[in-house]
């Protein structure tokens, strides 16, 4: 036997043999975002599944992602993040963690504050600015656009909901765009914060805010579920199941039940959901002008967001007499609680004496149910 031969038969039937400049990139690209991840510690419960995803989809040959059921084969043939990557397509692992997220949120710095509702209103502007911008380039459907748009809601549960039910044809590179910008939160947010602020409004001290009753918290997630539903019954899904988690905690009745949706479920569900929405980043199709488009744009609609809402933070504290400090309008995207963190310590930079995270919480909270209100609509729309 030849040894030369045997090793190049080995080596012409590995994965080295098979590997494309365009995997390549994305497996460098899958580095930057483990070490991000690792070493940076930014969102690393996002953001490292989501890296180690891409890193498996880009080795050839694996067929991690392989979809046996498009060649005739059944469903138990294809790799096995493709099997799990049915629950993102069917939208089960975005309203499970819309459950997870309900039992570990806390509305009361929303009731105590309802104004922060018009924060996280207004922090919802870079959604309809990337569906405008979309629409203007011309190389999308109007559905498309709407998918793109919600990228600006920074939330990914809800970015995947919505681009499964009208542009699944997008939804991986959609997806991967979502996540990975509410894990560089700290990264984007900052520097938009500072831009449009002056030092003065970042150093504004707030009033504690006042304490919330049980009876509050426990009837708020219900009047919720039944205005949104009523008025946008496609949203249901969502605001349903963040809701019922909500109740699940504010009733102190079901704390088991409570206790596994946001710990072992979410922890699950996470993981999953994480590595799926990575394993979508494939070279061969991720790289592509279009592609790039939807990260512009996403980047975009991130962007106005953050604009959108501390500008109406800043329309808040002129009309308070400076009690508000618009750094916490940046908190109105629904990115829970990375945003709130960010605004906490830009406003401890400005005054080490300012404490914003329960203020910031009010806008945050709100965001999620906005995002959420904005993708039934995009839905009822495009649907």
């Amino acid at each position: 036997m030849n040894i030369i031969e045997v090793l190049k038969e080995t080596f012409a039937s590995s994965g080295f043999a098979a590997l494309t400049w365009r995997e390549g990139v994305m497996i460098i690209v899958s580095f930057v975002l483990i070490y991000l991840a690792i070493v940076k510690q930014f969102e690393p419960l996002l953001l490292l599944p989501i890296a180690f995803g891409m890193l498996l989809t880009n080795l050839p040959l694996a067929d991690l992602m392989y979809d046996a059921t498009a060649n005739g084969g059944a469903f138990y043939e294809s790799g096995v993040l493709w099997n799990m990557y049915m629950g993102v397509k069917s939208s089960l692992f975005p309203c499970l963690i819309f459950l997870g997220i309900g039992t570990m949120t806390d509305f009361g710095p929303l009731l105590a504050n309802p104004t922060s509702l018009f924060l996280g209103a207004a922090a919802q502007l870079g959604i309809y600015i990337a569906f405008i911008v979309a629409n203007l380039l011309g190389i999308f459907t109007p559905e498309q656009c709407a998918a793109i748009a919600i990228i600006g809601g920074a939330d990914g549960p809800t970015a995947i909901f919505l681009t499964s039910k009208i542009a699944p044809e997008l939804l991986g590179p959609i997806a991967v765009a979502a996540y990975s910008y509410m894990a560089l939160i700290p990264l984007i947010q900052p520097p938009i914060m500072r831009l449009l602020t002056t030092k003065k409004e970042r150093e504004v001290r707030m009033d504690q805010l006042r304490t919330v009753s049980k009876v509050e918290r426990v009837v708020f997630p219900i009047a919720v579920t039944v205005i949104c539903v009523l008025m946008l019954p496609s949203v249901a899904p969502l605001i349903g199941l963040l809701m019922l988690g909500n109740l699940f905690k504010e009733s102190g009745v079901v704390g088991r039940l409570s206790d596994t949706a946001q710990n072992g479920m979410m922890n699950v569900v996470t993981i999953m959901l994480g590595v799926t929405v990575g394993a979508t980043a494939k070279g061969g199709t991720f790289l592509q002008i279009q592609t790039l488009a939807i990260i512009a744009l996403g980047l975009t609609a991130f962007a106005f967001s953050t604009a959108g809402g501390v500008l109406f933070g800043k329309i808040m504290y002129a009309v308070s007499g400076g009690k508000v400090n618009p750094l916490i309008g940046s908190a109105g995207v629904s990115a829970v609680p990375m945003a709130a963190r960010v605004s906490q310590v830009e406003g401890q930079k400005a005054n080490p004496t300012n404490f914003l995270l329960m203020h910031a919480m009010g806008p945050n909270v709100a965001g999620v149910i906005g995002s959420a209100v904005a993708a039934g609509f995009l839905l009822l729309l495009f649907g």
